[in-house]
């Protein structure tokens, strides 16, 4: 491709792939030209199968804990709400450290594939604490700090970096990426229920940190980013020509009309609201992913209906996020993520009526609704945020949105603990029901920042453009 040089100077211009820069009339920049496989030297698809298979390794931290629990109980001598504060400081660890590794990855300090090596190696450190923890403070300690800042590190990459790669489709591949994080664990669960107990738990613990560890570590030696504001060449940002699922896609999700920095995108008012949001919906999916298989046991179902109603869950919670998201390129993210909240609602109740009913097909027909609600929100987030802040700073703002589950894990789960043993099952999961029906009042109000039509899927004016020649970047 032959491009004009950014200035007129007789000194040659830099080596490299040539790109050019198209200017909107609303200042965004996209910078297009270079071809994947110039930048990253592998096709993009890629960075689609790789975060895929990392999110699948470090699943069995969340999904599969609740499966675990009770073996963990009697082996360390610990209360089963002890165990399950060790599952909320992890949360609180894994969701706290999404903002400040966006910003340093920013920043160009931390590149993403040295936040899935360090990821990796803490996340077999949590693994090792958990089955050789001598008391309940160094399991807090290895697993829920060290464990939980490694898992952290490896999820916010994975997703941030999907995002990037593609961001004329992010819903879809967003929620293929981001379903692995639930699916993963599904052997786990059976594993952990019927061939975990505490004969075996030290060599169980510790190969599923090797098997964490050799996942990640291998996904990450890949890993790049691609320059700020890259835009694959095929695809009109405008969504007018080219590819007609991408336009299809855009004009139901339209670009951001700029690219904002986390102060800016803070000042909006849309990043409070998107946090009260997912604080609701994830406190929700926290809880059921702690309680589900503790209630079914508790209603007196036996322990493959208690298993399965979990294998179920997760299942669908992650097939779930591939849907939704594929689902929200066609139908816009907003709406969807509405849907998607009065799903949540409605589990909440049926799974509590259909335990106190005693019902076990009805019990695993709302776990699967519980199961898809509680998952298919995660991946509308991480696509709504560059669709509303752009590209460029997604992972500190993200990280913004995404910190808001450090607080619903104190309340998903230690604190559910002490609702379940104050109020019973009943009254935790009325509440968690209305939770989420105010999570769906506050998404109604969502909208793209900067757009006159209110980010209701408008097409911005035509575009100007200026060529460029540079040095790729990443």
């Amino acid at each position: 491709m032959t491009a004009e040089p950014l200035s007129r100077t007789s000194e040659p211009a830099p080596a490299g792939p040539d790109y050019r820069e198209i200017t909107d009339d609303h200042g965004r920049i996209y910078r297009v030209g270079e071809s994947d496989r110039q930048i990253l030297g592998l096709p993009r698809w890629t960075m689609v199968a790789l975060p895929w298979l990392a999110m699948l390794a470090i699943s069995v931290f969340e999904y599969a804990f609740g499966a675990a629990e009770e073996t963990l109980s009697k082996a360390h001598h610990w209360t089963s709400t002890n165990t399950f504060w060790v599952l909320s400081v992890w949360i609180f660890f894994q969701a706290a450290v999404s903002f400040p590794a966006g910003r340093l990855r920013e920043k160009g300090v931390l590149s993403s594939r040295a936040a899935m090596l360090i990821g990796s190696f803490f996340s077999l450190l949590g693994f090792v604490s958990l089955s050789h923890a001598p008391d309940i403070w160094f399991a807090l300690a290895g697993f829920g700090l060290l464990g939980g800042l490694g898992s952290g590190l490896i999820y916010s990459t994975c997703v941030n970096m999907v995002g990037k790669w593609y961001p004329e489709r992010r819903g879809g591949k967003t929620g293929f990426v981001n379903g692995a994080f639930a699916y993963g664990a599904v052997p786990f669960i059976f594993l952990f229920t019927y061939g975990f107990d505490t004969s075996n738990y030290h060599s169980v613990l510790d190969l599923v940190g090797v098997y964490v560890l050799v996942l990640t570590l291998v996904s990450g030696l890949f890993f790049k980013d691609p320059p700020k504001n890259w835009w694959p060449e095929e695809v009109d940002p405008l969504g007018r020509d080219g590819d007609t699922k991408s336009s299809a896609a855009l004009a139901k999700n339209p670009p951001a009309v700029r690219q904002y920095t986390p102060q800016e995108a803070l000042r909006t008012g849309v990043v409070p609201l998107m946090w009260l949001c997912m604080l609701c919906c994830a406190g929700v999916s926290i809880f059921g992913i702690s309680f589900q298989v503790p209630f079914a046991k508790e209603m007196g179902f036996g322990p493959l209906i208690a298993a399965s109603s979990m294998g179920v869950m997760s299942v669908i919670n992650g097939t779930g996020r591939g849907v939704v998201g594929w689902l929200s390129d066609k139908l816009g993210r907003q709406r969807t993520l509405t849907y998607v909240c009065l799903v949540l609602a409605v589990a909440q109740f049926g799974v509590l009526t259909a335990g106190e009913m005693r019902n076990q097909t009805l019990f695993l027909v709302f776990a699967f609704l519980s199961g898809f609600g509680g998952g298919a929100f995660y991946p509308l987030f991480a696509a709504l945020t560059p669709d509303y802040f752009g590209e460029n700073n997604n992972a500190s703002n993200y990280g913004m949105v995404y910190s808001a589950k450090l607080v619903s894990g104190l309340f998903g789960g230690g604190m559910g603990a002490v609702v379940v043993a104050s109020w019973g099952y009943a009254g935790a999961y009325v509440a968690s029901g209305v939770v989420s029906l105010v999570a769906a009042g506050i998404s109604l109000v969502l909208r793209r920042p900067g757009d006159p039509a209110g980010g209701r899927g408008a097409v911005s004016p035509p575009w100007r453009r200026a060529a460029h020649s540079g040095e790729v970047t990443a």
